[in-house]
């Protein structure tokens, strides 16, 4: 037997977790655990499975075929907490983020005015000469030019030099540095992780608690209520599975069968009465469907793996095999409508 970690991302979150235990059974794994979260991304589904290793080459094929499957995968599962799922939204960090600083420009100079195109007089853009074709006169004698009165014409009227319509252009304005944005805040620090250490049913407290109970009644859930608070964390769902078959066993003692029964035979005589006694169940084939499990009513904190000892200690005397495998399909405290236990020999 090995165990495996299965990460499913899909789109929808409805029906999921049913759906991927009937194929995990069917595949010939038994469910363990699972998560079941919604993500920016989807419904992100983590399954711990335990079966044979040849079957595992299977069950990625169903898992890839599977319509509402849009991606999985499957790694070994090596014990303690489940791996962060692999689509999962990771937020970003920009704590140390620091924007540069922003560069000033220069700014423009205004153009000088030119004269009017046209304008009698008036150097054409063409004709102005630039700085470098420039060539400095050689220094002259003033009385080399004097010339007679007669010959002095008066001179050329002055012609204004007309603005153009359009007006100058404005110099850009020097932008002002902005100040640097404050960093984003840090994100809070995750919970710290504490790992749990699995344990051995505390027989103790079982004995302590139930003494040589064999009845079920309402009464029976307060006492296990206790018992769940009353053992390590470790040591709990252990604790209440033991104490799920040592009831059952006492219910198939005080009604030995005559003969070997058809497993849904003894789910509808045996199983189903044993558990509606405790919370309303229904029996849909070899499934029993579980509404509102009084043992599952807190969100991360399931108690199925009573329910699950319970079938077993019940169930095995009355089928040929003398043995019956009981796994949790979905569960009220991992997010799903009711629990769903299914049943094979």
């Amino acid at each position: 037997m090995i165990e495996l970690e299965v990460q499913i991302l899909a789109h929808t979150r409805e029906g999921l977790l049913m759906e991927m235990g009937r194929l995990i059974s069917a595949n010939g794994f038994t469910l363990q655990r699972q998560r079941l979260v919604t993500d920016r991304h989807g419904a992100l589904l983590t399954l711990i499975v335990a079966g044979a290793p040849r079957k595992q080459r299977t069950l990625d094929g169903a898992l890839g075929e599977h319509e509402r499957v849009i991606s999985h995968a499957i790694a070994p599962f090596e014990g303690g907490e489940m791996r962060e799922h692999f689509a999962a939204s990771r937020p970003v960090d920009t704590s140390g983020y620091v924007p540069a600083a922003p560069v000033a420009t220069a700014p423009a100079q205004s153009p000088a005015v030119a004269p009017a195109a046209g304008a009698e007089g008036a150097p054409s853009p063409a004709s102005t000469p630039s700085p470098a074709s420039v060539v400095p006169l050689p220094a002259f004698d003033p009385e080399e030019f004097l010339l007679p009165l007669e010959a002095i014409v008066a001179p050329a009227a002055v012609v204004p030099v007309r603005a153009t319509d359009e007006p100058p252009e404005q110099p850009v304005e020097r932008l002002a540095p902005q100040p640097p944005r404050p960093p984003a805040p840090a994100p809070p620090p995750a919970d710290p992780f504490v790992e749990i250490v699995p344990l051995p049913a505390d027989e103790v407290a079982i004995e302590r608690l139930l003494g040589d109970r064999s009845e079920l009644s309402g009464e029976l859930i307060a006492v296990l209520l206790q018992l769940d608070s009353a053992v390590a964390p470790g040591a709990r769902e252990p604790t209440l599975q033991r104490a799920g078959q040592r009831l059952g066993a006492a219910l198939a003692r005080r009604d030995v069968p005559a003969a070997p029964m058809a497993l849904t035979e003894a789910i509808e005589r045996v199983g189903l009465p044993a558990l509606r006694t405790l919370a309303q169940t229904d029996a849909q084939g070899s499934q029993l469907h579980i509404r509102h499990s009084p043992l599952c009513a807190e969100a991360g904190h399931s108690g199925c793996a009573f329910f699950t000892g319970l079938l077993e200690g019940a169930l095995a005397p009355h089928v040929a095999a003398h043995e019956v495998s009981v796994f949790n399909v979905c569960c009220r405290a991992w997010g799903a409508d009711e629990c769903v236990l299914a049943i094979s020999d």
